[in-house]
């Protein structure tokens, strides 16, 4: 039997608003007999609340927008996990939007989410960035940008990793381990990310007084297929190299498959070294090494930004002062496909 509010509260022999507290947990105030009376009729009846109302009152749904480049790169369902464990926590539910790297899909999405009355959106922009700043000018919810950074007012937060220093980490590692000759299989350079990775590259060696050789970087996506290929291009451009880098673990997956096609041993005729740390870098043969990424953190701190952003009261808008920067770190997960100088 369909019931409302307003006739609850005449079954209960209470008013209206003693009711809407009751149901919406905000009966502090309200004696435990009061509240009893009203939970055994909404029981009786098995009233749900109507979420769409209850929103134009609150101006809440409750609704987060997660946006992923790649759900199907195993890095980003690390994220995903960590954002959903701490929205669930807050009684949040994530819609999760997948944009195959597309920023077309990406505008799409973010207008729909902003239509639905989502409450904020997390995002791991698409690799073009271009359009962001004024896609973001749009939109009049709270953002979190996560993993790729760049800069807009809209922003109201952001969980980075030091890829930078990840990446300074992982060549200043390789050259410990007696690696002269180190090539880089770079994502797209269309991201902050890719950026900060060449730049730790490029300065560990510096920092080691290693020549930097630009034919040892070659520039693709972050997939195993440009692992493959661009161990293609190194072979057929007859470059000397004794160890690859690699911009994430998918690259190096597909780099460690073409090495072994073409003959090569891995680590004894060339290393591989990755970055992110993702379920797979363990289960290939040779394991990984690799630079761990803490995605799981990522999205759980992502979450738990906006969240904080949203206890505000709906519709105040942020100021750049209150625009908060959570950056994590990394570390070295030795394994098997890189020779250890004992």
């Amino acid at each position: 039997m369909k019931i409302t509010i307003k006739e609850i509260a005449k079954e209960a022999n209470v008013s209206i608003a003693t009711v809407s507290m009751v149901i919406n947990k905000k009966d502090q105030n309200i004696t435990e007999v009061t509240r009893n009376r009203v939970l055994e009729v909404v029981k009786k009846y098995n009233y749900l609340p109507n979420a769409m109302a209850g929103s134009l009152v609150t101006q809440r749904t409750h609704i987060i927008g997660l946006v992923l480049p790649d759900i199907t790169n195993p890095f980003f369902p690390g994220i995903a996990r960590g954002a959903e464990d701490k929205a669930n926590e807050k009684g949040y539910s994530i819609i999760f939007c997948n944009t195959d790297d597309k920023l077309e899909v990406q505008e799409k999405y973010i207008e729909s989410l902003t239509k639905k009355m989502a409450d904020g959106i997390i995002i791991a922009h698409s690799s073009s960035s271009e359009k962001m700043p004024e896609i973001l000018e749009r939109c009049k919810v709270p953002i979190i940008l996560i993993d790729r950074d760049f800069d807009s007012e809209n922003i109201c937060g952001k969980v980075l990793v030091d890829n930078s220093s990840g990446a300074h980490k992982a060549v200043s590692f390789l050259i410990e381990q007696g690696y002269k000759k180190i090539a880089y299989l770079s994502g797209p350079l269309k991201t902050r990310t890719a950026y900060e990775r060449l730049e730790g590259y490029k300065n560990a060696l510096r920092d080691c007084e290693i020549p930097f050789n630009d034919n040892l970087v070659k520039f693709g996506e972050y997939r195993i297929e440009w692992g493959r290929n661009g161990v293609n291009e190194l072979l057929e451009e007859k470059e000397d190299f004794d160890v690859i880098f690699c911009g994430n673990d998918l690259i190096a997956i597909g780099a460690m498959k073409q090495l072994k096609e073409k003959g090569y041993s891995i680590p004894d005729d060339i290393g591989v070294m990755g970055y992110d740390d993702i379920y797979m870098a363990s289960l290939v043969e040779p394991s990984l090494t690799t630079i761990r990424q803490p995605n799981y953190q990522m999205g759980y701190k992502a979450m738990e930004l906006l969240e904080e952003r949203l206890k505000k009261a709906p519709g105040s808008n942020n100021t750049p002062s209150e625009m908060k920067t959570i950056t994590l770190n990394t570390e070295i997960i030795v394994r098997n496909s890189v020779k250890i100088n004992k």
